[in-house]
Formats: C-alpha cells, sequence, structure tokens
C-alpha cells in the first residue's frame, strides 16, 4: 500500500472514530448538549483536529442521518424485483418496520432525536431521506394507477402511511408501551403492519 492510499485509509478511519464517538454521545447525552471539545475528548483528539473533518456537530450529526438513510435506501432497493404494486407496498413497509427494529439508535437519530438541520442553508438542500420516501411515493402512485388503491390524494395517502408506521416504530423504541412484553412486540410489530396493508389497500 502506497503512502497516499494509506492517508486516504488514516482519513476514512479517523472520520468514522469521529461519527463513533459523536452517535454515542448524542444518545446518551442529548445533540444540544454535546460540543466539538466533547466529541473531541472522547477520543482524544484536540478540537482543531476534529473540525479538520467536520466544520460543525451539525455537519457530524447530518453524516451521521445519511449513514442511516443510505443504507435505508439500500435495504428498498430489492423492491424493484417484485411487480404487483400492493405486494410491493407490503413489502415496503416491512422493510421500514424492519429497518427501525434492527438500527433503533440509527433510527432514533434519524427520524426521532430533536436536533436542527443547521448544515444547511435552507429546507429544500436537505435531501438526504428524499430518495428512501420517493420510494414509497412511486409505490403508491401505481397503486392508485392500477387499482389497488383508491385515494384522491397520493401526497396525503404517503404521508399517512408513513406516519402511521413512523408512531408505531416510535412507541417502541423508546420504550412507550410498556403494556406489551418485549418478547411479543415483533408479533405485535407484524400484526399491525397486516392490518394496515388489509385496511389501506382496496379489497
Amino acid at each position: 500500500m502506497g503512502s497516499a492510499e494509506r492517508k486516504e485509509r488514516e482519513k476514512h478511519e479517523t472520520r468514522e472514530m469521529i461519527l463513533a464517538a459523536a452517535k454515542k454521545l448524542f444518545l446518551n447525552e442529548g445533540f444540544e448538549h454535546v460540543t466539538m471539545r466533547r466529541i473531541a475528548t472522547e477520543i482524544e483528539y484536540s478540537p482543531a483536529a476534529v473540525y479538520l473533518y467536520f466544520k460543525d456537530k451539525d455537519a457530524i450529526y447530518c453524516a451521521l442521518q445519511e449513514q442511516g438513510f443510505k443504507e435505508l435506501y439500500r435495504c428498498q432497493s430489492v423492491l424493484t424485483a417484485i411487480k404487483r404494486p400492493d405486494e410491493k407496498l407490503r413489502a415496503c413497509g416491512r422493510i421500514y418496520l424492519d429497518f427501525a427494529m434492527e438500527n433503533q439508535e440509527l433510527y432514533d437519530l434519524m427520524f426521532i432525536m430533536r436536533a436542527p438541520l443547521m448544515a444547511f442553508e435552507s429546507p429544500e438542500d436537505w435531501n438526504l431521506g428524499r430518495d428512501t420516501y420517493e420510494v414509497l411515493q412511486n409505490i403508491i402512485n401505481e397503486c392508485i394507477e392500477q387499482g389497488y388503491l383508491k385515494a384522491p390524494n397520493a401526497q396525503i395517502a404517503c404521508f399517512s402511511l408513513w406516519a402511521l408506521l413512523h408512531g408505531v416504530v416510535s412507541i417502541f423504541i423508546r420504550d412507550r408501551a410498556p403494556m406489551i412484553a418485549k418478547e411479543h412486540r415483533a408479533q405485535v410489530i407484524n400484526g399491525i403492519l397486516d392490518f394496515t396493508m388489509t385496511e389501506f389497500l382496496d379489497k
């Protein structure tokens, strides 16, 4: 391995170390309480060294979100092999729920944790989750066009379904359903998905 390749690998490893430390601190201490100096101390680096990789903690937070959305989008790629839009919609819901429950800390950072997106000059610049949302939007459009779903407004139908699935996993990720034993949660989530899709799609 040449010196240039070695330096590139070391830069990548340092960047990942910063992200891992920031992720732990954001989750344990709250985004608003974490500073760049605190992140640097966690990895035993100087604040100046951390600033070489990220301009501020907002940029770090957005990089963590990007990791999550890229992984979710990768999981959604299998949907292209499914032909019937109603089956594709069920599979999309399943993938979303599985991703959230298998990556709970990452999902918290992506969708639940309260943190400003100050790394962008305007809300329109935030497009990390746009591709994953458009996957669902396109499937909803297919369902409507082919008669599997009657909805006067595809955008509202899409947001409604996403909001429902997000609500389900958020309740479990934040442990707000003590009446349901942990060993029964997977069964309950499966039941909710089946119920939702049965009611959502035209018979």
